[in-house]
């Protein structure tokens, strides 16, 4: 038998369990309402809370579509509190693509694997362990501090964070500051005098969403006959134009300094126009950063027709735009004309562009936590080129920051894994980064 106590349970002792456990649970989000729901992923939430005495609240959107919100308060209830908050749902995953079964949470090479593993069931998870082990103790958080894992973050956070936040704000009240997924990870670079340096990307902005449905009309009629009004086509030409389109390019305050602080770390210059060389030190983060120099508009779906020999009435695309901060107009504007007379754009799903300091109180407890366990790291902001939960929570005037602190090898391609296959995690950037979030909610 075993003499140990709930008590000398180290957050980072059960982590890793807690990640696998989520990831074996199927919470897919087709986008649609017609996966699973985020249900039996909260419910399990749920228990691992009340397991150690606290009493969250869970918000439904539609059934099945679950929200876990807990407060834990604080020592100094007179200062604004914190929300730390996650995502239960994931995106879906084709299991014939995948070296295992992404719902497993298989241990191999030292990692985690499966779908969440990376977005985002590993951070909550961090968060779970970091704050079972305060209930667990009787400890008190510095000031209140709200833990919220919401439902529906892979399609906008409609049915999730947005719910939460227009329905039960009170849950919220007297919350400043937030942190969440999508920064925080390490990239090791080459330093400009010799050997490497690993750099943590803390996320100080977030580019706005902006989803479209491009819906060409023309006139139906028989495959064999030459149709000058074929919606397929208006729809493809369309496509073409918007494709073909060179947005030009902004560098906003928070790339700006990254770009500056790498440029110092590496000793490779940049200009506006020619940064390639800077950009390639990052390996497969750069695809997050190029996403942020200019607006994007990518195409994501398509659909036309239900016979081999007839000619549709109509035609139809999605496309997934994302805007820098003030762009979302123009953009929105830009699209339509390159659509054309015969292309109607509808709007499916808007939300805000964001953009924090990278400076004050938060951004230093973030700094000395992640360097209290790799001391003479670098520590960089960076603008996502996706987007986060933190969107929701800036309608209630809550500042939000992407920290989810982990330690990672030098050769994992880590960022292309974000949506990608084979996601895994590295058991010992689990239990780095809960070690990093428990100094850090310490510190707060």
């Amino acid at each position: 038998m075993s003499d140990s106590t709930p008590q000398d349970i180290r957050p980072e002792d059960e982590v890793v369990r807690i990640c696998q456990e989520l990831i074996r649970i199927d919470s897919t989000n087709f986008g649609d309402g017609s996966g699973p729901g985020e249900r039996e992923a909260a419910d399990y939430v749920v228990g691992l809370l009340r397991e150690v005495g606290l009493e969250p609240e869970v918000v439904e959107s539609d059934p099945g579509r679950t929200s876990v919100v807990v407060r834990l308060e604080g020592e100094d209830r007179d200062r604004p509190g914190l929300c730390i908050h996650g995502h239960l749902d994931v995106v879906p995953a084709n299991a014939a693509d995948w070296q295992v079964d992404p719902f497993s949470g298989e241990l191999r090479d030292g990692c985690v694997w499966g779908r969440g593993a990376v977005d985002m069931k590993d951070m909550d998870a961090m968060i779970l362990a970091v704050v079972r082990d305060l209930a667990r103790r009787g400890a008190k958080p510095p000031r209140d501090l709200v833990v919220a894992f919401f439902a529906d973050e892979e399609a906008g956070g409609v049915k999730g964070s947005h719910h939460v936040v227009d329905t039960r704000p009170e849950l919220f009240e007297g919350v400043t500051e937030a942190v969440s997924e999508v920064g925080g990870y390490s990239v090791t670079v080459p330093a400009k005098d010799g050997g490497d340096t690993r750099a943590y990307l803390v996320q100080t902005a977030e580019k706005g969403i902006l989803w479209l449905r491009l819906v060409a009309t023309g006139r139906a009629g028989h495959g064999s006959v030459p149709n000058p009004e074929n919606a397929v086509v208006r729809l493809a030409e369309a496509i073409a134009r918007i494709a073909a389109h060179k947005w030009p390019r902004e560098y906003v305050a928070s790339v700006r300094e990254l770009l500056d602080r790498l440029s110092g770390i590496t000793g490779t210059a940049w200009s506006d126009e020619d940064l390639d060389e800077l950009l390639e030190h990052l390996g497969g983060a750069q695809g997050f950063v190029r996403g942020t120099l200019q607006d994007t508009a990518n195409f994501t779906m398509t659909e036309a027709g239900y016979k081999h020999n007839v000619i549709p009435q109509s035609a139809s695309a999605s496309l997934d735009c994302r805007f820098l901060p003030g762009h979302d107009d123009d953009l929105l504007e830009t699209v339509r004309q390159l659509a054309g007379e015969h292309v109607e754009v509808q709007v499916v799903h808007r939300d805000i562009a964001l953009d924090s300091p990278f400076e004050g109180p938060l951004v230093d407890a973030m700094k000395a936590a992640l360097l209290a366990e790799d001391p003479g790291a670098e520590v960089l902001p960076y603008c996502l080129s996706g987007g986060t939960d933190n969107k929701a929570l800036s309608t209630l005037g809550i500042t939000g920051y992407g920290f989810a602190p982990l330690q990672l090898p030098a050769d994992l391609d880590f960022a292309p894994m974000f949506h990608g296959i084979d996601e895994r995690v590295p058991v010992s950037a689990l239990e780095f980064g809960t070690r990093v979030l428990q100094r850090f909610v310490a510190a707060c």
